[in-house]
């Protein structure tokens, strides 16, 4: 087999039987929260015919998250989310069902002299400043490793937030925010990772990302004449938004309705936790090293999304700078403005077809799903 695909066979026949983030029912509340934001949209699904033909696939569709809600990444669906129920969930406020408007749930917050802290590599951190800081008033410092960049740094400035760079990696950033979030009177820290003693609110996450694939099902449906996805394949990370397309693709509800899909999941190279923890069959962390998918740069796994990942997801993929560059090339020749992160999910596909085809049920009657999760944005070119 491959060294760079990992075939997780026990996944094929896994049901995720939460009632949760995933069910229909909650899918319905996220939406209807998202769409008082202003800026909503529901972003484009692409079909790629030239691509489907080249591979010898039925389809290959990519949903294009490069400008969701003005921001050129998926993260918003889920820090909108996360923030809004983070801060109700401190105060006492009934905000489970999206009722309360978040005009007033960040009134009410002002008045408490709440504080928002996070981390991030970039598209998180100015998703959370966004709904925070910009739409809500709240003050908002947003923790970055050292080796981000001063661009992203401004334009997370530009949503209102403080910006304060420490000189560790992602991963070591995250201990001393948890310890200044604990010592901060009235301070919420909004993170997406899972880690010990810290899990609710990383759900809200994976909850608010149930929008993006709920009107992905829908535009699957419209674009193949009423046929499912067979296939979805997702940047990794940390882990939440692959255990949101995880559950979400395994869910009871969709194996009796339209059919279970296979789901991958592609990291760096160098940045390969989930491959890696797939291999030995427990979540481990690995060193990482700079890649121009920044937003995967992680080395460790939401605790709560390893079980799903683990379970659930049917094989990991991991791909290089250059063949991450070599698809956003590729998308930009075809009027796509993705970004590494989200055109690995393109060089995934192609790594997948190329090693594992028959194996991962690749054929003329394949629907796949790629979830393109950031637009373009400057990096360094990988020689």
């Amino acid at each position: 087999m491959s060294p760079f695909i990992y075939l997780n066979s026990p996944a094929r026949e896994w049901v995720y039987n939460h009632d949760g983030a995933q069910s229909g029912t909650h899918e319905s509340t996220v939406l209807a929260f998202h769409k008082t934001i202003p800026e909503y949209n529901e972003t484009k699904l692409h079909s790629l015919t030239d691509l489907a033909t080249e591979l010898g696939l039925g389809h290959v569709l990519l949903k294009d998250e490069s400008n969701r809600f003005g921001l050129p990444a998926f993260k918003i669906l889920g820090a909108s989310w996360a923030v809004y129920r983070a801060i109700g969930l401190h105060l006492g406020l009934p905000v489970s069902d999206g009722r309360v408007s978040f005009a007033e749930v960040g009134s009410k917050a002002r008045e408490s002299g709440l504080q928002i802290v996070t981390v991030t590599e970039g598209n998180c951190g100015r998703a959370v400043a966004r709904m925070a800081a910009a739409h809500m008033g709240i003050p908002t410092r947003v923790f970055v490793p050292s080796l981000m960049d001063e661009k992203t740094r401004a334009k997370i400035r530009g949503e209102g937030a403080e910006v304060i760079a420490l000189d560790k990696s992602y991963d070591d950033v995250i201990p001393v925010v948890l310890e200044e979030a604990k010592a901060g009177e009235n301070t919420i820290l909004i993170l997406d990772v899972s880690v010990e003693g810290y899990d609710t609110i990383p759900q809200y996450f994976v909850e608010g990302y149930s929008t993006m694939l709920a009107e992905s099902d829908r535009q699957v449906l419209e674009l193949t004449g009423g046929k499912a996805a067979t296939h979805a394949i997702v940047p990794v990370g940390a882990g939440s938004i692959g255990e949101a397309v995880t559950a979400h693709f395994k869910s009871s509800t969709r194996r009796n309705d339209s059919g279970q899909a296979r789901v991958l999941g592609v990291e760096a190279t160098v940045a390969a936790c989930l491959f890696q923890s797939l291999k030995t069959g427990k979540s481990v962390s690995v060193l990482t090293e700079d890649t121009i998918m920044c937003g995967m740069n992680c080395g460790i796994l939401s605790n709560t999304a390893w079980p799903i990942l683990r379970d659930g997801m049917d094989a990991g993929v991991v791909v290089s700078d250059l063949e991450s560059h070599n698809a956003v090339q590729e998308l930009s020749a075809r009027g796509i403005p993705a970004g590494p992160c989200g055109a690995a999910t393109l060089a995934a596909l192609k790594r997948a077809c190329a090693d594992a085809k028959q194996e991962l049920g690749l054929d003329e009657t394949s629907i796949v799903v790629l979830y393109c999760t950031e637009g373009q944005r400057e990096y360094m070119v990988p020689s």
